[in-house]
């Protein structure tokens, strides 16, 4: 069964900036995968081709098996789509949003009458109902916008940052409704910049001013890193970072409160060399090593590119 998103050589300029650079990859089906970058990255353009909305400048792409480029009437036809921003209609109520859509889909009039009240339900929206849509708190548009752009039941969802401004709590519950989205059978694509959000992904695809950095799950990308952490405390967090930052095995040195986190590449013991470096000066009162994360794969990644840049 072919994959529902496949990816070959895709690139985006516009004009003389290359938004989007020779990117290939494949999404699974029934996965939940994660474009992961900061803002301004190409996560943005990368999905609104793939959705039919932009022309690829360069390369190939198939979306549940349509050509984005010569085909992107009936991708937009058989996919849900999300944005980041609140897109739904302010001035109608929950439901009437929610048969607009349907209609707007090709849902029958017949189904509309069982799917909207049932979806509604699902969502936890039954008892807002016939409140207005644009009175609804953030979380609760983000929500109401999730069933819209899957009123039709499409076997792909794609979701553009769509979190953004969104309170944690709020952004929690919207991942279990996406996890249970994708245990029904629906393949999910979602851009991100939250790094937490990445974790939650089946499979994560690393992109950085165009470029597609990594791939593959969130554990394989982090392993591939070779990075060690440990939480250090000093009595001078600002003379250790002083102290640590030079060194060329210290990736990242990040101060949280009386603490740093020090992040070390090439697999250096991050306690030993901070141990080494400041019990000259502030000293080292306790230190810990803990597990890397996504968030420390992506600067290595990041720091890599840049170190990569100056040296060609």
């Amino acid at each position: 069964m072919q994959d529902p998103v496949i990816v070959d050589g895709l690139s985006r300029r516009f004009g003389e900036l290359v938004a989007v650079r020779d990117v290939s990859f494949r999404v699974h089906r029934g996965e939940i995968f994660g474009l992961l970058g900061p803002n301004g990255a190409g996560k943005s353009t990368t999905l609104r081709m793939l959705c039919g909305i932009l022309d690829p400048s360069d390369g190939q792409a198939s979306v549940v098996g349509y050509d984005v480029a010569t085909e992107p009437e009936r991708v937009k036809q058989n996919i849900g789509y999300m944005t980041q921003r609140f897109s739904l209609y302010e001035d109608l109520t929950v439901e009437e949003n929610l048969r607009f859509y349907a209609g707007i889909y090709g849902v029958s009039r017949r189904e509309r009458r069982t799917r909207v009240p049932e979806e509604l339900e699902r969502a936890g929206l039954a008892d807002r109902r016939d409140q207005l849509a644009g009175t609804l708190s953030g979380g609760w548009k983000q929500r109401l916008a999730l069933v819209c752009a899957m009123i039709h039941r499409p076997p792909l969802l794609f979701l553009d940052e769509p979190t953004a401004g969104v309170d944690p709590v709020s952004r929690r519950e919207f991942w279990v409704h996406i996890h249970r989205i994708a245990s029904e059978g629906t393949t999910v694509m979602v851009t991100t910049h939250y790094m937490d959000e990445a974790e939650r992904c089946h499979r994560l695809a690393f992109i950085f001013r165009g470029v597609l950095l990594d791939i593959g799950t969130p554990k394989a990308i982090v392993d591939r890193r070779n990075i060690r952490v440990a939480v250090v405390s000093t009595p001078d967090v600002a003379a250790a970072v002083d102290a640590l930052r030079p060194h060329q095995a210290v990736d990242e040195v990040a101060p949280f409160g009386n603490q740093l986190r020090v992040a070390t590449i090439d697999g250096v013991d991050p306690i030993a060399l901070a141990r080494d470096l400041l019990d000259a000066g502030p000293g080292v009162s306790e230190a810990r090593e803990i597990v890397p994360n996504v968030e420390d794969a992506f600067v290595a990644m990041v720091h890599d590119e840049a170190r990569n840049g100056e040296g060609a």
